[in-house]
């Protein structure tokens, strides 16, 4: 519509200054007693400045549209530009509270564990190959952190361990890792056992428990947690619960399935356990 105006405002003025000069020329010239002359032209012209009139108005019209159209969208924009400040503050302020509960949960592992000397980093990056199961963190030597410190989550879940440093990064090795082999604990029997990645288990997020005493008590959503043996896990660290036990293909002994207490795919902060004590 304003681009009609725009090419065509010219013509349309041109037009009404003309019809505008006839009428008044007419109203002028046979102007006084309605003679016949007079009531004919009368008759032609009225139409002609009822036309007039309309065309004006209508011009009017248009122009006012044309001018509210771009106040509209002017004030659409403004509209949009604040309702996306405002989604941008909404998700700040969803982020600060997500880090205010992750630091709440931590303070409690910290005040259970007075052992344990953190350092938090989050994860930048994470590994694409199909054969390992890993994640690059923001802190590295600067932070203190060192090969073979375990990562947990701030609920003290175990996530992995850290096995290669640079300056400022780390990589870590989660614990459905191929690599993975520590001393796992059933916390129901107290019975010892052996944590292992699985490369079959690895895609589902899963790792095994092996040698399992033959007669221990053995049943799915039993919690398993770190032993502590060997030093480089601290023990107690929650690592999962069984969801299957499975008998080996040479029938002598068993194994379980265990389902991670973190969800590895949806953690963005990690805690770095860079001190604790250590189980003899």
């Amino acid at each position: 519509m304003k681009d009609f105006f725009r090419h065509n405002g010219i013509l349309l003025l041109i037009i009404a200054v003309l019809l505008a000069a006839i009428t008044l020329v007419a109203s002028f010239l046979l102007g006084g007693t309605a003679d016949p002359a007079a009531s004919v032209v009368g008759v032609v012209t009225t139409p002609i400045r009822s036309a007039l009139n309309s065309v004006v108005n209508w011009m009017e019209d248009r122009y006012d549209y044309a001018f509210r159209y771009d106040q509209l969208t002017e004030q659409n924009q403004q509209l949009m530009k604040k309702v996306a400040e405002m989604e941008e503050e909404v998700r700040q302020a969803q982020s600060a509270n997500e880090e205010l509960e992750r630091l709440r949960n931590l303070l409690g592992l910290a005040q259970k564990r007075k052992d344990f000397v953190f350092e938090s980093a989050t994860i930048t990056a994470r590994s694409a190959s199909n054969w390992e199961s890993s994640f690059t963190i923001s802190k590295g030597e600067n932070g203190g952190i060192k090969t073979q410190d375990c990562v947990v989550d701030e609920y003290g879940n175990l996530v992995g361990v850290v096995t290669t440093v640079g300056p400022n990064w780390a990589t870590v090795a989660t614990l459905v890792d191929t690599d993975t082999d520590m001393g796992g604990l059933l916390s129901r029997t107290n019975t010892a056992a052996i944590l292992e990645g699985d490369f079959a288990l690895m895609g589902e997020e899963k790792l095994k428990l092996t040698y399992i005493p033959e007669n221990s008590d053995l049943l799915a959503g039993d919690e398993v947690l770190t032993s502590g043996r060997g030093g480089i896990y601290p023990s107690g660290l929650v690592v999962g619960s069984v969801t299957e036990v499975h008998t080996d293909p040479s029938g002598l002994s068993r194994y379980a399935v265990i389902q991670p207490g973190t969800d590895l795919e949806s953690l963005r902060q990690i805690f770095v356990i860079k001190e604790f004590d250590i189980v003899e």
